[in-house]
């Protein structure tokens, strides 16, 4: 993969793109000049759970969501509203750019009470996520669903199985009033407050990543938690590790039928780890069709110095933290 890269640097991205042929690979293209052009390095935020599971990709009417990963399993249960209905449990890209965004500001500021409304906002537009009309409904969709729902991290330690209850925030992201018709409105609040359990725990197990790769993966959910999952891992490896294709269906395969061939899964997981990669310059995988892929020692996509500065409040105490067991 970082073939592309050298590609760009050396003739640019006009010269390459002339010669592209097919769609995925014009959109490798595009996610890997976008993060080598990226100037600001600015960093994102996620929490190690999300590493090693996932939430959903697309919408399920599942009363619990369970995914496993090695020693983790994430348990993730939708939340009711007032009238005692379920609202159904956050999915997509647009509940993992929420959550990042909670995430990183909580981080930076060292605190967990969130500022919402125009700095979401502002963030989601940087992130190229549209914040008016159908794109406004589908974010307030899955705020209503994170604020509501309820999750459970189980991981194995020495002495036993160790987990923890949690939601992610404890003040709603959104609130309901009435128009001057009469008509409910939906509203974001002025400001999100992160449970404490949640806080804690993200100050404990938080993954820096590269705010430019997150915004050229923002509409691709698949991409971005293998993204995610490459940044915990390839930095922190002493030597090469396969993973084969059944543990990685077990991680990344939400959404594919128990019966489903696993031809079907290995397709949808290459070309989205093609993108990953594209994201992620220093990122070393190898992949073996028949067996599955190979992670080798890499350079993490945040250089540890960058938590040295004003702009990266907060980060660099968390730059190396990860108490999670490894997983796949």
């Amino acid at each position: 993969m970082a073939e592309i890269h050298d590609l760009i640097i050396r003739d640019g991205r006009n010269a390459i793109q002339a010669t592209v042929t097919s769609t995925l690979t014009r959109q490798e293209l595009d996610i890997a000049a976008e993060v080598l052009g990226d100037e600001e390095t600015n960093l994102g935020i996620t929490h190690a759970g999300f590493a090693l599971t996932c939430l959903p990709h697309k919408k399920t009417d599942a009363e619990v969501w369970r995914r496993e990963n090695g020693r983790v399993t994430l348990l993730v249960k939708p939340g009711f509203d007032r009238m005692g209905s379920p609202v159904g449990l956050p999915y997509g890209s647009r509940a993992r750019m929420i959550l990042l965004y909670l995430q990183t500001e909580a981080i930076k500021t060292n605190s967990p009470e969130v500022e919402l409304g125009s700095s979401m906002a502002a963030w989601m537009t940087r992130m190229g996520v549209s914040v008016g009309g159908k794109s406004y409904r589908l974010i307030d969709e899955q705020a209503t669903r994170l604020s509501l729902c309820s999750l459970t991290f189980f991981w194995d330690e020495k002495r036993g199985e160790a987990f923890r209850n949690s939601t992610f925030v404890e003040g709603g992201l959104c609130l309901t009033e009435l128009g001057e018709n009469g008509r409910q409105k939906r509203l974001w609040t002025e400001t999100a407050r992160l449970s404490d359990d949640f806080f804690r725990s993200l100050q404990n197990h938080a993954v820096p990543v590269l705010e430019a790769a997150v915004r050229a993966l923002a509409n691709r959910s698949l991409a971005l938690d293998i993204y995610v999952w490459l940044a915990y891992r390839l930095h922190v490896l002493n030597k090469a590790v396969p993973v084969s294709w059944p543990a990685l269906r077990g991680q990344f395969g939400a959404g594919f039928d128990d019966k489903a061939p696993m031809s079907q899964f290995r397709r949808t997981f290459l070309e989205s780890l093609r993108l990953a990669l594209a994201a992620y310059p220093e990122a070393k995988v190898s992949v073996d069709g028949a067996t599955g892929i190979t992670l080798h020692p890499s350079r993490p996509p945040i250089s540890p110095r960058l938590g040295q500065g004003a702009s990266h409040q907060g980060v660099s105490r968390v730059q190396s933290a990860f108490p999670f067991p490894a997983g796949v």
